[in-house]
């Protein structure tokens, strides 16, 4: 590949410090202050979990895609440092003109490239951005693999419910237009379809959504909760959770799922909730990250 070329894979990023956590999530709510309760709410989740690995993972990725393509990878966010500022410079100066934008997040990928291509214009750089690749058929695979070993812990699948889960989102944005939920559940059922191909019997596979913004409002749904009552109602006993909307362990799987869900689905009366394992740098998650660069580079 030619040498002045780079990839920039692209997450909303995470602090490091509880004491970053006011102005993370100022910009997450677009500058406004938070509350002081939802300060308070989101530092205890952190403190709990003991801090999110999101960009310790997200620079793990982009060794590893390095490690495969031969060019420079480099993991920005764009909600927190490494800003895409901070990382195309370094870049630009050691001679590359020409950037991939690669999305950690295989929906709704125009949001990542606005603030990517934002950096890149002021540098004079050209940019290549790669498209929404919920169905690439490494990653739904790699998907499949992780449910598939979170499957093999139970050892009764009688009254097993999947549940395929994503971040939710305001409905206002989704009105506005954003294709989010048409490519998230798009990627779930191309990853229940690869479930049935491997025979993997469960009572039920349904898609929630997860991680409501704590401000209110109308958030796109079903959230956890209505999906664990609609299940316990059905007779589910067991559950498997694949938040496949997640590349990489953050607080939305450390602390949602694994702490505040699990509590709910005992409460609710399951016997048991598992979670697959995270996509992390698992080598069919790169391979998915590898077959999208090289066709567009």
């Amino acid at each position: 590949m030619a040498n002045d070329t780079a990839v920039v894979l692209s997450c909303h990023g995470t602090v490091e410090r509880v004491e970053d956590i006011p102005a993370f999530v100022k910009n997450i709510r677009r500058g406004r202050p938070a509350p002081e309760e939802v300060i308070h709410e989101v530092t205890e989740r952190f403190q709990q979990i003991g801090g999110s690995p999101l960009m310790r993972i997200s620079h793990g990725q982009a060794e590893a895609l390095e490690a495969r393509l031969g060019i420079p990878c480099r993991a920005a966010a764009r909600l927190w440092h490494p800003y895409p500022p901070e990382v195309l410079k370094p870049l630009q100066e050691a001679g590359v003109r020409r950037v991939l934008s690669l999305p950690l997040a295989p929906q709704s990928v125009q949001i990542y490239h606005q603030v990517v291509a934002e950096a890149a214009g002021e540098l004079g750089m050209e940019v290549l951005e790669a498209p929404s690749y919920g169905e690439e058929p490494d990653l739904v695979g790699a998907f499949a693999d992780a449910i598939s070993e979170a499957y093999e812990r139970f050892e009764s699948h009688e009254g097993l419910a999947i549940v395929l889960s994503a971040h939710s989102l305001p409905k206002r944005v989704i009105a506005m237009g954003d294709p989010y939920e048409t490519q998230f559940k798009a990627m779930a059922a191309a990853v229940a379809a690869e479930l049935d191909r491997r025979d993997i019997e469960r009572e039920k596979t349904c898609v929630a959504f997860q991680s409501q913004g704590m401000g209110g409002g109308d958030w796109l749904g079903p959230d956890l909760d209505e999906t664990f009552q609609s299940l316990r109602e059905a007779g589910v006993e067991r559950l498997l959770m694949a938040p496949i909307g997640f590349v990489a362990e953050h607080v939305e799987t450390l602390y949602d799922i694994d702490v505040e869900a699990k509590d709910k689905a005992l409460a609710m009366g399951f016997t048991r909730l598992e979670r697959m394992p995270p996509m992390d740098t698992r080598r069919g998650f790169i391979d998915a990250l590898e077959a999208v660069a090289r066709r567009l580079l």
